[in-house]
């Protein structure tokens, strides 16, 4: 059968399940497509037309680079379509994004065809996606006199390509739809178990919600046609968790408009709310593609007449409404008062959801536009000799004279791009920064790699010290998705530049390690910045964002990013630990105490949390980092002591050495060069040249948070409390509970010890656990299956060696097997612990998961809905979150402990310390 026959029978196959063609990207199949267009006669030409003009991917994917060959055949009478006239043909060029329609374009437009090269000149002057040997071609034929060059170079200077495009609308009607109330997750808009698909828009766009939610939206639209839907969280936060760019596509999908005509399935321009507003990395996306997030602040906390908080029966503020926003609401948003209307009522101030750089990002249709025609237009006027006219909104630049800095205050101006010299900033400035660090995750991946190829990217920029593409979201399960997709995947990545867990030639062996503990020792400078596919970016060395697959590639192609400097709360510790105590419990606690200083208010949400680690090596101190994204901060900074700092980057060497040793670095010699940065960075620090970094003493905070160690008394649980019932209440992290509150009786169905949020130490506890219950009973029996995946192989090798492994296969019924990868996912578990290929394993949920309705007591992160374990009828699944002891401890038992079994249980054994360091 022909490339294209197999294409029709897939296409039947997706009819039957409700889905259009799949887009193109194969250039074989865009030549077989072209192939029957030329023919007049063939039987489906009709069809191939239509798929060539409305169904090939635009940008450097192989189908575009063949599809832009053909326009350019048309445009110079070198092939006839009738359907296709020259004027149509530049059209369909116009709408290609960069790649090999610029160099078509530039063909034309510095050729001898005086009337193509006006044409072609025309589409130019709309065109942003150029890179450096786009730009060359233009410089050297302006340099030796060529009009047409001159003329699209003067009008970059201009910035013709965002000044004439059309003017935000003054007033955009909405009509709001609740998807949920309380927090909600991308997993509710991109749930983690259907990532495989996330490539595939409009397959992806299936599980957004539920088929009724999605039915319901479609029912507003066609009620309210003049309006956008406008998906809301009500008492709650939108977009908090990972998966944020294939979330804010599905939003797109179902609530947005179509980028292009001629791109399928690429929608722009969401609008989504919450009363306690958008995550910052779902905000970022949001700006991604156009669109706009509203901070609602629809609901108040209740004061009686003394001005205080009402409080219910169980301490939590009562809150009142301030507002409706119930579904079917319709409401105005006025993007010149910056107002939010109900009818002529006034509803509340929305500026800062309409910034002048917002209200760019809109116009543009997103801000990858903004980002490259800023760029363009420095080059333009540079190679013209002209300053560049002032178009675009001037960056906010604050600098507040009599305060120093925070750490990601120094960082962002030790990194900054193109702000004023010499000029200090402060918190709330805008500010483009260099980015030293870059990861992409396997689950996002694909997108990331498309969304290279839509902005026409080829190569990493050369400015970037490192990227890290991993394996660890698909490491589980070696299935028939993952097969499809991820040697696909690194492949793309491997030749983009990209260091690669998995070699497409076969060379290496695989590595499925978590990409976070991967990021944090590739990290060897702590003035870093780093950008990462996933929201547990969050490194104890520099400053890491988590980041949409858009924004990753943006970072991989440009070396940059942009955003506010962030405000910080500064966090400290004060007394002294408890021998039983384990430091995961000390991060618990902190944002216990913290919402209890601040009367329920997450001080955290939105900043920086600039902990002052102390003695902590990077590995544990990333326990800490790993946390703040449920603490819904936008980052975190670790401040280190110079010897600590020093141990860490050691460490990070000798991680990276073992890379080097397994044929992992690349022709640029990525991998040595971090070694060689790691060594610089170590003998500043000793030579006192440049200490490790901290924050001046009359730095500015938002808040100030001190953790008292004394009053940490026992194990500290994050509870998903699936029962309460204030819906809002449930999943969103902030109840944590003593181990008293179970009164060690409630029942657990399935431990898991794995993921990001472990390290070496943890499974050393395991293995000296395992040899206490054993000494205690003589024989370590497990009541609940105990399930434990390393965060990294180099782990697994280390406890080898000190002898823990072998008393880990001792106990465990089953482990993993590289030569033998499970190719499907577990759907049983018996009561026995299971040793897991190194990766996220349960955590990610998009492979192995808990029984539904099943209790789960884990060391990760998760306690989404649906995300480790999903509900069956009569009981709700849930995921408790707590340190390593309580989880094996709850698995042997079969029920969360009291707290006599469970300090007779860590006896003897060495927890993870921690000693607060002094702080001026």
């Amino acid at each position: 059968m022909s490339i294209y026959n197999d294409y029709i029978s897939e296409t039947e196959e997706r009819k039957n399940i409700g889905l259009h063609p799949k887009p193109i990207d194969s250039a074989e199949l865009t030549g077989e497509v072209i192939a029957q267009i030329k023919d007049p006669n063939h039987t489906d030409r009709a069809e191939s037309l239509r798929l060539f003009i409305y169904n090939t991917l635009p940008g450097t994917t192989p189908a575009a680079g063949v599809k832009a060959k053909f326009l350019k055949q048309i445009i110079l009478g070198e092939a006839t379509v009738p359907e296709i006239t020259t004027t149509y043909a530049f059209e369909l060029l116009s709408h290609m994004k960069g790649g090999p329609s610029i160099e078509v374009l530039l063909d034309l437009a510095l050729g001898n065809e005086e009337i193509i090269a006006k044409q072609a000149a025309t589409v130019l002057k709309t065109q942003v996606f150029l890179y450096d040997a786009d730009t060359a071609r233009l410089k050297e034929a302006y340099d030796n006199g060529n009009a047409t060059a001159k003329d699209i170079l003067e009008s970059y200077a201009k910035a013709e390509f965002f000044t004439e495009l059309p003017a935000v609308a003054e007033e955009i009607k909405v009509v709001t739809y609740i998807a949920a109330e309380g927090d909600i997750s991308t997993d509710l808009l991109s749930p983690g178990n259907q990532a495989h698909s996330r490539s595939d828009r409009e397959l992806h766009g299936k599980c957004m919600i539920t088929p009724e939610a999605q039915q319901e939206i479609r029912t507003l639209q066609a009620q309210y046609p003049d309006a956008s839907v406008m998906l809301i969280a009500e008492k709650g936060t939108m977009g908090v968790g990972s998966s944020r760019m294939s979330g804010v596509n599905n939003v797109a999908l179902w609530t947005g408009r179509q980028a292009s005509p001629y791109i399928p399935f690429v929608n722009i321009a969401p609008i989504v709310g919450g009363t306690n507003g958008i995550s910052p990395i779902f905000l970022t996306t949001v700006d991604v593609t156009g669109g706009i997030g509203i901070d609602l602040k629809n609901w108040k906390k209740q004061v009686d007449t003394n001005g205080d908080i009402v409080r219910n029966e169980n301490g939590d503020p009562v809150l009142e409404e301030v507002y409706s926003v119930a579904t079917g609401t319709v409401l105005t948003i006025n993007t010149k008062t910056q107002k939010l209307y109900n009818g002529e009522q006034e509803l509340i101030d929305i500026s800062r959801s309409l910034t002048p750089q917002k209200m760019e990002f809109i116009k543009a249709g997103g801000s990858y536009a903004i980002v490259f025609g800023k760029k363009i237009q420095t080059f333009a006027a540079r190679t013209l000799g002209i300053t560049a006219p002032v178009v675009f909104a001037p960056s906010k630049e604050i600098s507040n004279d009599g305060y120093g800095l925070t750490a990601v205050e120094k960082i962002f101006n030790n990194n900054a791009v193109g702000s004023t010299p010499g000029k200090i900033l402060h918190a709330g400035s805008d500010v483009r920064v260099k980015v030293n660090i870059v990861g992409s995750q396997d689950t996002t991946g694909l997108m990331t790699s498309q969304e290279l190829e839509a902005m026409a990217a080829t190569v990493i920029a050369p400015t970037v010290d490192g990227a890290y593409q991993s394996g660890c979201h698909t490491a589980s399960v070696w299935d028939k998705k993952a097969q499809a997709n991820i040697p696909k995947l690194m492949k793309f990545m491997n030749d983009f530049g990209v260091i690669t867990a998995r070699d497409p030639k076969g060379s290496y062996h695989s590595m499925t390690d978590v990409i976070h503990k991967v990021l944090n020792d590739i990290t060897v400078d702590e003035w870093a910045i780093i950008i990462g596919g996933d929201s547990h970016t969050r490194m104890s060395k520099g400053v890491a964002f988590g980041a949409d697959s858009g924004t990753v590639a943006l970072a991989l192609a440009t070396g940059e990013a942009s955003m506010p400097i962030p405000e910080s709360v500064k966090v400290t510790f004060k007394g002294t630990m408890k021998e039983h105590m384990d430091f995961r419990d000390v991060v618990h606690a902190t944002q216990s105490q913290m919402l209890k200083q601040f009367d329920g208010e997450n001080v955290f949400q939105g900043r920086i949390i600039e902990v002052h680690i102390g003695t902590l090596l990077a590995d544990q101190a990333f326990t800490f980092t790993d946390w703040t994204a449920e603490m819904k901060a936008k980052a975190s900074i670790c401040i280190s002591q110079d010897d600590t700092l020093i141990q860490s980057l050691e460490i990070a060497k000798s991680r990276i050495q073992i890379m080097i040793d397994k044929g992992m670095d690349n022709k640029n010699q990525v991998l040595q060069g971090l070694i060689d940065k790691a060594n610089k960075r170590i003998g500043e620090i000793k030579s006192g040249v440049k200490p490790a970094l901290q924050p001046d003493d009359n730095a500015k905070y938002y808040a100030e948070v001190v953790i008292d160690l004394d009053i940490i008394e026992e194990p500290m649980i994050a509870d998903p409390d699936v029962n309460n019932a204030d819906v809002s209440k449930r999943y969103t992290h902030d109840t944590i509970r003593d181990l008293t509150f179970y009164g060690g009786e409630k029942k657990v169905d399935l431990g898991f010890v794995g993921s990001c949020m472990v390290h070496k130490d943890d499974l050393k506890i395991v293995s000296q656990m395992l040899r206490n219950v054993e000494k205690q009973k003589g024989l370590v029996q497990f009541n609940a299956p105990l399930v434990v995946a390393a965060p990294t192989y180099n782990i697994i090798d280390e406890l080898k060696e000190e002898g823990d492994w072998e008393y880990l296969q001792k106990y465990s019924g089953f482990e993993f097997s590289d030569a033998l990868p499970k190719s499907t996912a577990r759907t049983e578990y018996e009561n026995i612990m299971y040793l897991e290929r190194p990766g996220c394993n349960l955590c990610m949920g998009n492979q192995e998961k808990a029984a539904k309705g099943d209790t789960v007591m884990a060391t990760s992160t998760r306690l989404f809905q649906g995300r480790v374990v999903e509900d069956r009828d009569g009981k709700k699944g849930e995921s408790l979150l707590a340190s390593t002891p309580v989880v094996v401890l709850s698995a042997i038992l079969g029920r969360i402990p009291n707290i006599e079994e469970y300090k007779a249980a860590v006896e003897g054994i060495n927890l993870t310390k921690f000693t607060p360091m002094s702080v001026k």
